[in-house]
């Protein structure tokens, strides 16, 4: 088939080169000319296990190509639109500028019949508003929300674990889902659940799933808050409520909480929306869902301060990672960059190392030293703190090892992910969040 994907960052050039990958041709558009060209030469933007791989393949057979050129798209059958809907400036809302301007750049080049697949998250109603504008054109809008997991992005899209489609009633609608089924066919050939439903439906999926998720985060490190102050171990707290299958343990790791594009802002543009639907009572509890999560953020930097003697000004403070999370260079509301920032408000001499997220967190905070050697990166810290839970750090870093190279043997481990054992029997003077 012929697919035109609106909006190529992180989502959109995913999803056009996995598109590729599995036998459509496509045509990517955005507006920034530094971007297209990157990709037109199969060098990915960002860091995304992957997708260089398929995005150079895609470009190699002919089935993927790049441009700025909206007239592109009138190519195309299937337009996906996948630009950003970040929080508003000053507000909780989502700002949905970019997904307007693609749909009006979009609709003189739409051709009747077409399907325009919108992918953004977008507040419970947007579909709905946008319908008619679509309509007008002889295409049919659907809404296809997309639930990746950075890191996991390709694997996601090619084989994702079910497949949403909001459609308008009646023949339309049906003739929609089912052009969709073909778009994902590989998927659907392995009978992954494809739930054909309306607008607001498919709208509220997306934004449901990352608060229940942001919820659990919440949830298992204000479990933490109460181990802290009671001696409990919120890592074996977590295991034993884990085991109950209607509860399950992933998402119940404890530490200094969830970052990144999408949790963040969804819970709190999913609160405003409420809020405007005269609903806000109904998901008030989010609020304190965010709260929780940038309190853990405080209680790291606390963690520090308190294993140092009562101050960081002029320790030496290595702090292993900078992405919110492991296999991603994305920086964004980044826990672990956060911690860094505060600790150096303090007075603490700083350095960060990364495996994929070094060139990013640089030029959003150049007041910071950054290293790209792990082991330069300990060498003579007076503690080391752990915040992105990288292999390198979790599994690879020997602590005899680390022991060598540092002036004090303290490690906060801001994720619960090393081996508390290991780490003391090396002399290491070893602390958790919510764990005695």
């Amino acid at each position: 088939m012929r697919l035109s994907v609106i909006g190529c960052g992180y989502l959109g050039a995913v999803h056009a080169a996995a598109m590729a990958s599995i036998g459509h041709e496509v045509v990517g558009i955005d507006v920034d000319e530094r971007k297209v060209a990157s990709l037109s030469q199969g060098e990915a933007p960002f860091f995304e296990p992957g997708l260089q791989d398929i995005l150079q393949e895609g470009i190699a057979s002919g089935c993927l190509r790049f441009t700025t050129d909206m007239a592109a798209a009138s190519w195309a059958d299937v337009h996906f639109i996948g630009v950003g809907t970040p929080q508003q400036a000053g507000g909780s809302a989502a700002d949905l500028t970019y997904v307007n301007a693609a749909i009006d750049e979009l609709l003189p080049h739409l051709n009747r019949s077409d399907i325009v697949a919108g992918k953004s998250t977008v507040p419970v109603g947007t579909a709905a508003s946008l319908m008619e504008r679509v309509a007008a054109t002889g295409a049919t809008l659907v809404w296809n929300p997309e639930f990746l997991r950075e890191g996991w992005a390709v694997q996601d899209t090619i084989d994702p674990d079910r497949l949403v489609a909001g459609v308008p009633a009646g023949d339309e609608g049906q003739r929609a889902a089912n052009i969709l089924r073909e778009v994902y066919h590989t998927a659907v050939a392995k009978d992954t659940p494809f739930i054909v439903t309306d607008y607001a439906t498919a709208e509220l999926v997306k934004v449901a799933a990352n608060a229940f998720l942001a919820t659990k985060i919440s949830f298992i490190n204000a479990m933490a808050e109460i181990a802290e102050v009671t001696g409990a171990d919120v890592t074996q707290l977590a295991d034993a409520i884990g085991h109950d299958a209607r509860i399950g343990r992933r998402f119940l790791g404890a530490g200094i909480g969830f970052g990144g594009g999408c949790l963040p802002k969804d819970i709190r543009a999913f609160s405003a929306r409420a809020e405007e639907l005269g609903r806000g009572e109904s998901v008030t509890f989010l609020r304190e869902v965010d709260a929780i999560n940038l309190r853990r953020r405080e209680r790291a930097v606390q963690l520090v301060i308190d294993a140092l003697g009562g101050s960081v000004f002029k320790k030496n403070i290595t702090v292993l990672g900078a992405a919110f999370k492991p296999h991603s260079d994305d920086i964004r509301d980044s826990p672990a960059l956060d911690v860094a920032v505060r600790l150096h408000g303090l007075g603490a001499w700083v350095t960060i190392t990364d495996p994929a997220a070094i060139d990013n967190a640089s030029r959003i905070h150049p007041q910071l030293n950054y290293v790209a050697d792990r082991d330069e990166a300990l060498r003579e810290a007076d503690a080391v703190l752990v915040v992105t839970e990288w292999d390198e750090y979790r599994r690879e870093l020997d602590p005899h090892h680390a022991g060598d190279l540092v002036n004090q043997r303290i490690v906060i481990d801001g994720r619960n992910c090393l081996d508390a054992e290991a780490w003391r029997a090396a002399d290491w003077s070893y602390v958790g969040m919510g764990r005695p």
